[in-house]
């Protein structure tokens, strides 16, 4: 029986949840920093902002070893578009809706964006293969 997924691609999502979760501890601290002088939204775009471009020199060297160019570094915004709307959205609704509290909700509405993320950046940092 062959396997789908082979020993690189397997390094990438290894590879990849560790650059995420280094990420998500640098836009965490960011955050909190910025919470004490900005409001919740505030503090949430500026640090996903900055992690946003810590993420893609990590994930150039250390995911896809790649060299980070500027057409990469101008696309790889797109790739955490669909992962900026989904945990703004969600740390709106916990704080303005469930009316819970501001210092986790960026944490628990990050989950469900973290495999479109991967899928997306991996198309973005490598090139196109010819199968043809």
């Amino acid at each position: 029986m062959r396997t789908l997924m082979t020993r690189p691609m397997a390094r990438q999502i290894l590879t990849f949840a560790v650059v995420g979760g280094v990420n998500t501890a640098v836009y965490y601290g960011l955050y909190l920093l910025f919470l004490t002088r900005l409001p919740y939204l505030a503090a949430h775009v500026l640090a996903f902002t900055l992690s946003m471009v810590g993420s893609f020199f990590l994930n150039a060297r250390f995911t896809y070893r790649t060299r980070p160019t500027w057409r990469k570094f101008l696309l790889f915004p797109l790739t955490n578009a669909t992962n900026f709307l989904v945990t703004t959205t969600g740390v709106y609704v916990i704080v303005d809706v469930l009316h819970a509290g501001s210092r986790l909700a960026p944490l628990l509405a990050s989950a469900a964006a973290i495999p479109v993320t991967f899928v997306v950046s991996r198309m973005i940092m490598l090139p196109k293969v010819d199968t043809a």
